[in-house]
């Protein structure tokens, strides 16, 4: 039988390829994605799909309202979303937003009896937030181990984070090695009615960018 793993999905493009290679380690995967008040909730419909087509063994939806703090334009309605690259830590970063998921997954781990957790977190082609970072992966996992029982007990959870060190090319490259379709994935901040991605926020930009340097066609389907 197939080693359980929890996987994060967000029906983005990262997140998707992280499925697929979690899959192709054998492990049986229990997708977990987050409604937490963002303005993207296409992304929602998107992670659904990702999971089905990606051979996850369940998909759950869990519920919690980070829009209740705000701090983000990804949360708060009256904040813009960028659409020109900046400096520093841009406004699309959602305080602890990562720091939060990975919580919960860790405790729907235990509830599994799951050692291993994968999160599509990268540190290349990204936008610069501190909970993207190696670091960050490895002081969680040091956290799981002391804040756990499984950990206490000598089960500590693993936390896989497979694509940090790889550039977006690479990641699309990697996916489509692995079957992944990504012209169902949605990664836009700000998408329209209809799940169509803006082409002008980071993104989307960084999206674009990566197919294009993977000289392979970029799928998205843009407003």
């Amino acid at each position: 039988m197939a080693h359980p793993a929890v996987v994060l999905v967000s029906g983005g493009l990262d997140s998707a390829t992280t499925l697929a290679i979690a899959r192709q380690a054998g492990f049986a995967c229990h997708a977990i994605s987050f409604a937490y008040g963002q303005r993207h909730a296409a992304e929602l419909e998107s992670a659904a799909a990702v999971a089905e087509r990606g051979g996850a063994a369940s998909h759950r939806v869990m519920q919690i309202d980070l829009s209740a703090f705000g701090g983000s334009a990804l949360t708060d309605p009256a904040i813009a979303v960028p659409e020109e690259p900046g400096e520093g830590i841009p406004v699309t970063y959602v305080p602890a937003r990562n720091t939060v998921f990975l919580s919960l997954a860790l405790a729907y781990a235990e509830v599994l009896g799951a050692r291993d957790i994968f999160i599509g977190v990268n540190a290349v082609d990204y936008s610069g937030y501190p909970d993207c970072r190696p670091e960050f992966i490895r002081a969680f996992e040091r956290l799981a181990a002391l804040a756990t029982r499984a950990g206490v007990e000598g089960g500590a959870c693993r936390i896989h984070a497979p694509l940090i060190e790889l550039s977006k090319a690479d990641i699309i490259r990697r996916g489509l090695a692995l079957g992944v379709d990504y012209a169902g994935t949605l990664s836009c901040y700000q998408p329209d009615a209809t799940g169509a991605a803006c082409g002008r926020c980071d993104s989307c930009r960084i999206r674009r960018d990566g197919f294009a340097a993977a000289a392979i066609p970029d799928p998205t389907r843009y407003a």
